[in-house]
């Protein structure tokens, strides 16, 4: 069964109860924040939200997470709610869910965060990778997770959590098959991953942008803007899976290229993180970020702060960027545009979806990608012409002249791009 089914036309789908725990260090305005993104993921994933409960503890209950008296009366609100899904939003352990599942019984799912968002990926992975990356960070999840009762459910249940992939065909073989199947997925993934490598040797040239942000932020629309080339937009959470990349025609002697890849997301569960770690290597090796914002939410520092953290799983090393906040059209009104315009005075302000003030982007993206830059001359005597297919993919050639002894470039790029450059032709 999928997560809905039709009946008379009419979709009829899961009902979930959402559930989470308010731990010392964390707010009432924060928990319900998180509650409406994962209400959110749930609408995403293709269920209902029927109710939400919240409870203050000191620490997490070993056996229970939201210890065994509360979480009866959850499964009680539960089946009363007439709910089939009980969803965390923080990661339960293999113990958790045992427990928690025992108490639901056969009608009821328990699900946590982690769990809804394998769900989406497993609906929107696209490519023949992404699909990879999504079943490989399924089966990571899963493995410690596969005990008699939970298999005995999933075949009960169907539905969000169980559907496609590793859900449906893995799920009742023992963890050593599921093992090998993991090292087989890496091996395939590490495979494509070469080949990509091997891609990315033709754009040394290019000056590389990488889209970063929030899910929903609205790269994917930046993209198509920028670039003029149709991408796949959606208005929904986790609607861009696979990386992205178009040219950006900026200038004769600037070859851009721009990436735009996966949203990011409070407590984007770390095994999707490092299965998509291949994909994410667009944003690692970028020259420039563009870090897009969704201005007009309520919760955009938050989302800034998201994009930090994940930058800092991805990559060790500093990468020049800019901050975009885009949907300025959605604003309720100029003050607000000003106040963020004094709070944030290097960012730019933009509407991708009305094509509002993308000027001012294309002259800033202009002006980091040839600050510092050099010009000079070089020259390639004739019986080096070999060398000649270096000069034009790894530098930007601005005049090419046949002169007495040889050609003669005008040649812009970084000083040590040069430098590399002057330092191979005199080994040749």
């Amino acid at each position: 069964m999928h997560i809905s089914s039709h009946c008379k036309e009419k979709i009829i789908k899961e009902k979930t109860l959402l559930v989470d725990v308010i731990f010392p260090t964390e707010t009432e305005e924060g928990i319900q924040y998180e509650l409406d993104e994962l209400a959110s993921l749930s609408d995403t994933a293709g269920a209902e939200v029927f109710g939400r409960i919240t409870q203050r503890r000191i620490k997490a209950d070993a056996a229970f997470f939201i210890g065994k008296g509360k979480a009866q009366s959850i499964v009680n609100k539960a089946k009363e709610l007439r709910c089939n899904i009980i969803l965390f939003n923080d990661e339960l352990s293999p113990t958790h869910v045992k427990n928690l599942q025992k108490l639901a019984g056969d009608s009821i799912k328990i699900m946590d965060r982690t769990g809804i968002i394998l769900d989406i990926f497993s609906q929107h992975a696209k490519t023949k990778e992404s699909r990879k990356q999504v079943e490989l960070a399924k089966l990571e999840y899963m493995l410690p997770r596969l005990t008699r009762q939970w298999t005995h459910l999933e075949r009960q249940m169907g539905g969000i959590g169980t559907r496609g992939g590793p859900g449906e065909t893995q799920i009742e073989i023992d963890r050593r098959l599921i093992r090998n199947q993991i090292t087989k997925l890496k091996s395939e993934l590490e495979k494509i991953s070469r080949q990509r490598l091997t891609q990315n040797q033709n754009r040394k040239n290019a000056y590389k942008i990488a889209l970063v942000g929030y899910t929903n932020a609205g790269k994917s629309t930046l993209l198509k803007v920028l670039t003029g080339e149709d991408v796949y937009v959606e208005n929904q959470l986790f609607a861009t899976l696979d990386t992205t990349t178009r040219r950006l025609d900026l200038a004769k002697e600037l070859p851009v290229l721009l990436s735009d890849t996966v949203g990011f997301i409070h407590k984007l569960p770390h095994n999707l993180v490092a299965s998509f770690r291949s994909t994410l290597s667009e944003v690692k090796d970028a020259d420039l970020l563009l870090k897009v914002v969704d201005c007009s939410s309520l919760n955009f520092k938050n989302h800034l702060d998201t994009i930090s953290k994940v930058m800092i799983n991805i990559t060790s090393r500093q990468i020049d960027y800019i901050l975009v906040f885009n949907k300025i059209d959605n604003l309720r009104d100029v003050k607000q545009l000003n106040i963020l315009k004094k709070l944030y005075p290097d960012a730019i302000f933009i509407s991708a979806q009305k094509e509002l003030r993308i000027n001012n982007l294309l002259n800033k993206i202009i002006f980091k990608a040839t600050q510092n830059n050099i010009e000079t001359k070089i020259l390639i005597p004739y019986e080096k012409s070999g060398f000649l297919d270096q000069i034009y993919s790894q530098i930007n050639v601005i005049e090419r002249k046949e002169g007495e002894f040889g050609f003669e470039f005008k040649i812009s790029g970084k000083p040590e791009r040069i430098d590399r450059l002057l330092s191979l032709l005199k080994k040749k």
